[in-house]
C-alpha cells in the first residue's frame, strides 16, 4: 500500500542561516600574479551560502577583513590588492536581510590549494583545530593612521578609508594556561615616546570585570580566565593609548571579541514524559504529537542543531515499528496501519535527541518518553448475548422491569462508543413497554410504561435491536447479533370492580321525601374468565342523606335534600360508594355519585339591616335604606316586596316604607316629630318565588335628637338607648357620693399622720439606739504602749500646717479646710415614725458635704502627726564588710537555719 501525498510527513519548515558555521576557501595558486592577488579577483568556485526562506529579497553580506568581500551571490573576491596567502587567512561574514534586524554570522577561512598543514588534521581534535587556528599567531592590531594623496584632476586631496579592525574569536571552555595572549595593540608612535595602553568595557573595567586585560607597556591583551558563550557570546572593548602624561595619543579603537562555541551543552527535553493520543485504526502518516529538545549551544552550528530518533517502542505489537519521527522537528507519526485499542491501548515510546546534527560518534544526546494513548472509535457494534429473551408481568402493573437484556461490547466502557440505547421495532403497537440502558452494566431493562390487560392480551412478542449512542466508524457494518427477540407473558390478577361512569352525574329537586330512589350506581368485574361476586357499601356520605343497596347497588334517600346544607358545593352533592367481589384476594373499587340539587323555593328572605338609627324630627336623614337576604337561589330571590302590617296600628300611623328599587326599600318617619327611644318595627318582607314567601322581621330603630349635621348628640344617644331624667340624675347623685367619700377618707389619713408625730416615744431617750453608733470609753495601750503620746493620734486642735500650705497645693487624701455641712440634729423626744425621715436626712446632708472621707478614694480615719521619729524601712541594708557574727541565728530554730547558712557561713543542705 502507498501513502499518497497528504499522508507524508510534513516538509520542516525554513530556518534562515548560513548553510555552514565555518567555510574553508581554497585559492588556486594559479590566481596569483607573482605573488600578490589582484582587486576584484574572484579566489574560488566556492561560495557562502545562505538561505533567507524569502528569495525575493536581497542578502547584504559585510565582510570583517577589509581587504576581502562578499558578493550577493555568496562568492568571495578580493577587495584590493593584497599579498599572497600564504598563510590562511580568517574573517567573518555577517549577513543581514532588508528590514530583518536579525543578524547571522559564519567564519570564513581562505587558504592556499595545495598548502600542507602544519600537523595532521586527523592528530588533532575539532577545539585544537580552532584553538591552534586563534592562538598561533597572535596578531598586531595597529591603531590606524589617517593618509591623504592628491587628485589627479583638481590638486584636491582625499583621505583614505579608515582601517577596519577585524574580530577576534576565542573560543569557549579554553584549558589555558592563562592569562592567555590575543592580540597586541600598537601604536606607531612607540618609537618615539613612550606609550601606555588601556582597554574599556564589559569585560574589562565593566561587569563582567577583569575578563581581559592590557600589558600597559607592550599592548599584549590577555584573556583571564575560560569563557562561556551561553554566558556571553561577544564583547565590545575600546583600545586607549596615551602619553605619559595621561595624553591621547591616538583615537580609541574598536575591538570586538567573539566567543567561538563549543558543543558543551547537551539537547535538554522541555519535558521528560510527553503525552500524545491517536486514535485508533489511523492511517500511515497520521501526525500523533511532537516532542520538542532545546540546545543552548549555538543553533546557527552544528553544535545546536539537534535531531530526532526512536530508540525503542513498547510494545512491539503489531510491528516493532509503528511510528516513525522528523528528524529535524520532532514530530511523530504513524508508519504503519494497524492501530487497535482493544489490543494495545498504550504505546511507550523512547526519542533521543543529539546534536551534531544527529551524528553519533561527536554529539551529546538525551532522552525522553513519549506516552501514545490509543483513543477509541466505535468499530465494535454491541452484540446481544442472547437470540431471545423472555420476562412475564402482572395484569395493570407499571414501571417494573420484565425482562434484562445483556450485550457486549468491545469499545472503550462509559463512552458513547460503547454506552447502548435500545428500541423495539415491532410487537409494541400501542406502546406498553420502553427499554431503558442500565449505565453501569449496559444492559437493556424492558420496563412496562402502560398497564397491559391480561383479557386482551396474554402475550407480547417484541423484537429489539441495539445500537450505540456514537455512529458507528466509517466501513464498520452492523452485527447479526444486534437485534434479538423479547417474550412478555402477561399474568391475570384479581381486577378490582369498576363504575362504569365515574363519577356518575345526576339531577334532583331538593326537598325529595325520605326513601325516594334516586338511581342505580352499579359496578363491573373486569375478570371476565372468573364469575365473582360484588357487594356495595357506602364509602363517604357528609350529610347521611343516602343508602345503596348491597346487591344491585340502587341508591335510596334516607332524609330531605336540601340544596342550602353546608354539604352542598356549587348545587352538587357528592358521596362515595364502594364496591368490592369476593376474589382471592378480595379487590375493591370506588365510584362517585354526584347529585346536582335543583333549587326550589323552600326559604323566606330575611330583613336586613337589624337595626338602625333616625332624628327624632322628620328630615333626610330620618331615613334608613333597607334591603332583604335569601338563602335560595334565582329566580326564588329578588325583587323583594316590603310592606308594613296593619297591626299595631302606631306602625303605620308613625312609619312608612316606600320601594327604591328591585331588592332596595326605605323606611322613614311618617309624623313630623317623635319622641326619642327605641322602636321595634315590624316590617312584611315577600320573595319572588312561585309561590312567593313571606317573612314578619322586626327592626331595631334608635330615634334620637340631632344636631346640625344631622348625627345624634350625646345626650340624645343616652336617652335613645332607654335612659330617663331620672336615671341621669341618679347616676350623677351616686357620683357626687363617692367624691365624698374619696375626700374623707384623704382627711382622715392626714389627721392620723399628725396623731402619730405628736404621740412620745415609749422608751427613755438614752436608751435610743436607732442611730445604730455605740459610744465607748477610750482604751490605752497595753503594757508596753504606755509611753506613747496618744495625743498625737487625735485630731489636732490647730489647722496651721494645713492652712499655711501654698494656694493649690494640698494632700488629696487630707480634709478639706472648708465650712462643713449642717447635719440634721434629732429631737430629744422623737415620734416613733420619723427614724427613716431622720435617717434620709442624715444621708442627704452626707452626700453633700464635701469635708466627709473619702477625699480622693483614700480614707483617712485620724490625723496621726506630722512625722515619726523612726527611720525609713529602706535604711536598713545589709553589711559589706563581713565583720558582723550571725552565729546566733542557728539559735533561733530551724526556720532560721537556711539565714544562718547564707550568713553565717554554714554548709547548704
Amino acid at each position: 500500500m502507498q501513502a499518497t501525498k497528504a499522508d507524508q510527513p510534513p516538509k520542516p519548515p525554513c530556518r534562515p542561516g548560513f548553510s555552514e558555521s565555518f567555510y574553508t576557501v581554497f585559492v588556486s595558486r594559479d590566481l596569483l600574479q607573482g605573488q600578490n592577488i589582484l582587486k576584484d579577483t574572484t579566489l574560488s568556485s566556492e561560495r557562502v551560502k545562505f538561505d533567507n526562506c524569502q528569495h525575493s529579497k536581497a542578502v547584504d553580506f559585510e565582510s570583517s577583513d577589509p581587504n576581502f568581500s562578499v558578493r550577493p551571490d555568496g562568492s568571495v573576491y578580493a577587495e584590493q590588492e593584497v599579498a599572497n596567502l600564504s598563510d590562511p587567512v580568517q574573517f567573518m561574514v555577517t549577513a543581514r536581510g532588508g528590514h530583518d534586524p536579525h543578524i547571522w554570522e559564519t567564519t570564513v577561512k581562505l587558504a592556499l590549494a595545495g598548502h600542507p598543514p602544519s600537523v595532521p588534521v586527523s592528530q588533532i581534535g575539532v577545539e585544537d583545530m580552532i584553538a591552534r587556528a586563534w592562538d598561533s599567531n597572535p596578531r598586531v592590531i595597529k591603531f590606524p593612521r589617517k593618509h591623504q594623496r592628491s587628485s589627479s584632476a583638481n590638486g584636491l586631496r582625499r583621505q583614505k578609508r579608515d582601517w577596519v579592525i577585524p574580530p577576534i574569536n576565542v573560543p569557549e571552555n579554553s584549558r589555558g594556561p592563562f592569562p592567555q595572549m590575543l592580540v597586541r595593540i600598537r601604536s606607531d608612535q612607540d618609537l618615539e615616546k613612550g606609550i601606555r595602553y588601556s582597554i574599556t568595557g564589559a569585560g574589562a573595567d565593566q561587569p563582567p570585570i577583569d575578563v581581559y586585560n592590557i600589558d600597559p607597556v607592550h599592548g599584549k591583551m590577555f584573556v583571564t580566565r575560560p569563557l562561556d558563550r551561553e554566558e556571553r557570546a561577544s564583547y565590545h572593548l575600546r583600545a586607549h593609548a596615551v602619553d605619559m602624561n595621561g595624553n591621547k595619543v591616538e583615537s580609541p579603537i574598536d575591538l570586538y571579541i567573539y566567543v567561538i562555541d563549543m558543543n558543551d551543552n547537551r539537547p535538554e527535553f522541555q519535558n521528560q514524559v510527553y503525552n500524545g493520543s491517536v486514535a485508533e485504526g489511523s492511517k500511515p502518516g497520521t501526525l500523533v504529537m511532537q516532542v520538542t529538545a532545546n540546545d543552548s549551544d549555538d543553533d546557527t552550528t552544528a553544535n545546536g542543531m539537534v535531531r530526532y530518533r526512536i530508540l525503542s517502542q513498547t510494545p512491539h505489537m503489531p510491528i516493532p515499528n509503528m511510528f516513525t519521527i522528523n528528524s529535524e522537528t520532532g514530530d511523530i507519526f504513524t508508519v504503519a496501519a494497524g492501530l487497535d485499542r482493544e489490543k494495545v491501548s498504550q504505546y511507550t515510546i523512547i526519542v533521543q535527541a543529539t546534536d551534531m546534527e544527529g551524528n553519533l560518534n561527536f554529539g551529546l544526546s538525551n532522552t525522553a518518553t513519549a506516552l501514545i494513548s490509543v483513543t477509541d472509535i466505535n468499530d465494535n457494534p454491541p452484540e446481544l448475548t442472547a437470540r431471545t429473551f423472555s420476562g412475564e408481568v402482572p395484569e395493570n402493573r407499571v414501571n417494573v422491569v420484565v425482562a434484562n437484556l445483556t450485550v457486549i461490547d468491545r469499545d472503550q466502557p462509559h463512552s458513547p462508543n460503547w454506552a447502548a440505547q435500545y428500541r423495539i421495532a415491532s410487537g409494541d403497537p400501542q406502546g406498553h413497554f420502553l427499554i431503558r440502558t442500565n449505565p453501569v452494566n449496559n444492559d437493556g431493562m424492558v420496563t412496562v410504561v402502560k398497564p397491559v390487560d391480561y383479557e386482551q392480551n396474554r402475550a407480547f412478542m417484541l423484537t429489539v435491536i441495539v445500537s450505540n449512542k456514537a455512529p458507528l466508524a466509517s466501513g464498520i457494518q452492523s452485527s447479526l447479533q444486534s437485534s434479538a427477540g423479547v417474550t412478555i407473558s402477561v399474568q391475570d390478577v384479581n381486577e378490582p370492580p369498576v363504575f362504569p361512569s365515574n363519577p356518575k352525574s345526576i339531577r334532583f329537586e331538593e326537598g325529595v321525601p325520605a326513601g325516594t330512589t334516586l338511581t342505580v350506581f352499579a359496578a363491573q368485574d373486569p375478570d371476565l374468565f372468573i364469575h365473582q361476586t360484588v357487594r356495595y357499601s357506602k364509602l363517604s356520605d357528609p350529610a347521611n342523606w343516602l343508602r345503596i343497596n348491597r346487591t344491585n347497588g340502587q341508591i335510596t334517600t334516607m332524609a330531605v335534600l336540601d340544596r342550602e346544607s353546608m354539604y352542598v358545593r356549587n348545587n352538587i352533592y357528592e358521596a362515595t360508594f364502594l364496591a368490592a367481589d369476593n376474589g382471592s384476594p378480595p379487590a375493591s373499587g370506588t365510584g362517585t355519585l354526584q347529585i346536582h340539587l335543583i333549587d326550589v323555593n323552600d326559604n323566606a328572605p330575611v330583613l336586613l339591616p337589624k337595626e338602625a338609627q333616625v332624628c327624632e324630627r322628620a328630615s333626610p336623614r330620618s331615613r334608613v335604606n333597607i334591603t332583604a337576604s335569601d338563602a335560595d337561589a334565582d329566580p326564588h330571590v329578588g325583587p323583594f316586596v316590603f310592606e308594613l302590617p296593619s297591626y299595631p296600628p302606631s306602625v303605620r300611623r308613625n312609619w312608612t316604607a316606600s320601594r327604591i328599587s328591585g331588592d332596595y326599600a326605605q323606611l322613614r318617619l311618617r309624623i313630623p316629630y317623635l319622641d326619642a327611644g327605641v322602636y321595634e318595627v315590624p316590617i312584611i318582607v315577600s320573595d319572588s318565588g312561585n309561590p312567593p314567601l313571606s317573612n314578619r322581621s322586626m327592626i331595631k330603630v334608635k330615634v334620637c335628637p340631632c344636631d346640625d349635621n344631622g348625627d345624634c348628640t350625646t345626650t340624645g344617644a343616652v336617652a335613645a338607648a332607654g335612659l330617663g331624667t331620672g336615671a341621669i340624675i341618679a347616676i350623677l347623685i351616686c357620683i357626687i357620693i363617692l367624691l365624698t367619700m374619696v375626700l374623707v377618707f384623704v382627711m382622715w389619713m392626714k389627721r392620723r399622720e399628725k396623731e402619730r408625730q405628736a404621740k412620745p416615744l415609749l422608751i427613755d431617750p438614752e436608751d435610743d439606739v436607732r442611730d445604730n453608733i455605740l459610744k465607748y470609753d477610750e482604751e490605752g495601750g497595753g503594757e508596753e504602749d504606755q509611753d506613747y503620746d496618744l495625743s498625737q493620734l487625735q485630731q489636732p486642735e490647730a489647722l496651721d500646717h494645713i492652712i499655711c500650705k501654698p494656694t493649690g497645693v494640698r494632700r488629696v487624701d487630707e480634709r478639706p479646710v472648708i465650712a462643713e455641712s449642717q447635719y440634721p440634729i434629732r429631737p430629744s423626744l422623737p415620734h416613733p415614725g420619723d427614724i427613716g425621715d431622720f435617717i434620709n436626712d442624715g444621708l442627704r446632708a452626707a452626700d453633700n458635704d464635701p469635708t466627709a472621707p473619702p477625699y480622693d478614694s483614700l480614707l483617712v480615719f485620724d490625723y496621726e502627726g506630722s512625722g515619726s521619729t523612726a527611720g525609713s524601712v529602706s535604711s536598713l541594708n545589709s553589711s559589706s564588710s563581713g565583720d558582723q557574727d550571725y552565729d546566733y541565728l542557728n539559735d533561733w530554730g530551724p526556720r532560721f537555719k537556711k539565714l544562718a547558712d547564707l550568713y553565717g557561713g554554714g554548709d547548704d543542705d
